[in-house]
């Protein structure tokens, strides 16, 4: 995926997420918002001393940011290695900052640690 192309969500969209993201984060709103209104992603992960593990995540579209988004990514094409979660969608819109974030400094598209944390319900 190209995110030079993507589709930046218009300030009337991006207003109502505003009170849900820190300040630090607000200038990838628009993107954010953008990605998760297509529903899908291609990534992989990265592993430590290993290659790169490819994923496609696939989530519904919430209307508020206090709805619910379920979340479901399959790793390697192997339906055995799929994990879902459900979350308010201005949380998951938070993680698609980090990944945008993320993308500008590595150009890897991948989630966050933290979300991945939440994903395999792994606790601090």
């Amino acid at each position: 995926m190209s995110f030079d192309k993507l589709q930046a969500a218009s300030k009337e969209q991006t207003s109502v997420y505003l009170p849900y993201i820190q300040s630090s984060k607000r200038n990838d709103l628009p993107n954010a918002i953008g990605l998760y209104q297509k529903g899908v992603l291609e990534g992989h992960r990265k592993i430590e001393g290993s290659d790169n593990v490819s994923f496609i995540a696939t989530w519904n579209i919430a209307t508020l940011p206090s709805d619910l988004t379920r979340c479901r990514i399959q790793f390697d094409g192997n339906a055995e290695l799929s994990y879902e979660i459900m979350m308010a969608s201005f949380e998951f819109i938070y993680f698609l900052i980090e990944l945008l974030e993320s993308y500008k400094r590595y150009r890897v598209v991948d989630f966050s640690q933290t979300f991945y944390r939440k994903l395999l319900r792994i606790e601090d």
